[in-house]
């Protein structure tokens, strides 16, 4: 017999006990979304690996190592299975002018492929929810994307998710920054590690965003980007501030916060629980005013989020919540009569608006009335030759006491939503 073929490793099936919680958070994202104006927006899952390359940046992890990237057998074109959602979005919205009518609120979701050890919420394919506001230059944007993000956590139920927000200027800025720090690090080669030494002439700032738990009070003791920033930029920052204040929303400002693409200026964020363990950012996102054109667009202002769906869940787990909704009703039928109308019936019955699952197994009775009991279902509804012959079904209460009931269809389907919790 051939050996079993298993899922890649790292890219998880979802099994249909966990996709009520999945329906939970995509319909709560698409609720809070449409009531900010955000319209949704779907790309391909492959594209050209330059766009990454130019968009987030040659020196860093994604680019460097983590990049499902390939040649195109046909026309030599090199590809790659899009890491994150921010420049294929873009992407899109240049190539088709979307912001010719003026700036653009998006959203998209969908699976990013990464190619790293997998462990608890962080996979090689894993899922986003991305808003991205185009257009918008002024930090208004900036505020009204974390009010929409803490709106998304209060229709979830989710509490204890906190905000780190932090200023890394403006590319101006970044650069003049850039050779204090790497006087610093060059200062503590022995603490250094190889990927720090790589990159530390090319893209220092990068080290600053290191896990590396021998690195961090190195780190933490380096001079900071918030500390370098000009007038207009703190300006800015400022007024995020400010903003988020007015709207009610706590944060704290996390210096060391520099995320790990390069596009980004001035805000950066991040929701974070510490009920994750060392993979505690839930949303992480910011501006970047200078993505538009590195894509071959004008000069267009942008900021954006993306919602890391697997630790979402994770979170939404630990709350007990999203179970599976249980069938309203399991439709049993038993004789040489039944079949046909029990089949009619059931499609009556999800006419009126009810989940009922039709029993197709040709057992017993008593073994189809364990069925129904094994669903979930609230009530069986059966058919046997007597109710097929008089066009009616009975109704018997599964989860409480109550009587067996005989009726028509249509007093059936009202019982059955009477019921309903």
């Amino acid at each position: 017999m051939p050996d079993k073929i298993n899922a890649v490793r790292g890219m998880n099936d979802v099994l249909p006990a966990q996709s009520p919680l999945w329906e939970l958070l995509e319909d709560a994202v698409r609720e809070v979304f449409r009531q900010y104006g955000y319209r949704n927006i779907r790309t391909p899952i492959v594209e050209r690996t330059e766009l990454f390359v130019r968009g987030v940046g040659q020196v860093t992890d994604i680019v460097e190592k983590e990049m499902y990237s390939f040649v195109d057998a046909m026309n030599g074109d090199n590809l790659s299975l899009r890491p994150e959602g921010t420049a294929p979005t873009v992407r899109a919205a240049l190539e088709h002018n979307l912001l010719y009518n003026g700036p653009q609120r998006l959203w998209y979701s969908g699976p990013l492929f990464r190619h790293e050890r997998p462990q608890k919420g962080r996979y090689r394919q894993y899922h986003t929810f991305g808003a991205e506001a185009l257009g918008f230059a002024g930090p208004d944007i900036d505020v009204e994307l974390l009010v929409m993000a803490r709106r998304l956590w209060q229709r979830l139920g989710l509490d204890g998710v906190q905000l780190q927000i932090n200023t890394i200027g403006s590319a101006e800025e970044r650069r003049a920054f850039r050779d204090r720090l790497i006087e610093y690090f060059e200062r503590h080669p022995a603490l250094l590690d190889e990927d720090a030494k790589r990159r530390l002439h090319a893209n220092p700032l990068r080290i600053l965003d290191s896990k590396n738990p021998a690195m961090q009070a190195m780190i933490e003791a380096a001079p900071r980007l918030i500390d370098a920033v000009g007038a207009e930029s703190r300006a800015n920052f400022e007024a995020v501030q400010s903003g988020l204040q007015a709207a009610g929303i706590p944060f704290s400002i996390n210096p060391r916060l520099v995320r790990g693409l390069d596009y980004y200026n001035l805000t950066v964020f991040e929701w974070v629980s510490g009920r994750l363990g060392a993979q505690s950012a839930v949303c992480s996102g910011g501006r970047y005013d200078g993505l538009c054109e590195q894509l071959g667009g004008k000069p267009t202002p942008g900021c954006g989020f993306g919602v890391g769906v697997e630790r979402t869940l994770l979170l939404l787990e630990a709350r007990n919540v999203g179970h599976p909704a249980a069938p309203d009703a399991y439709l049993v039928h038993q004789g040489e009569q039944s079949g046909r109308f029990a089949f009619v019936a059931a499609e009556r019955l999800r006419d009126c608006g009810l989940t009922v699952i039709y029993d197709c197994s040709g057992g017993s009775f008593k073994s189809q009335m364990k069925k129904a009991d094994a669903s979930g279902a609230r009530h069986a509804v059966i058919v046997g030759d007597d109710e097929a012959q008089m066009q009616q079904v009975s109704v018997k209460p599964l989860r409480e006491a109550g009587e067996q009931t005989r009726c028509a269809l249509e007093r059936a389907a009202e019982l059955i939503k009477n019921k309903r919790g």
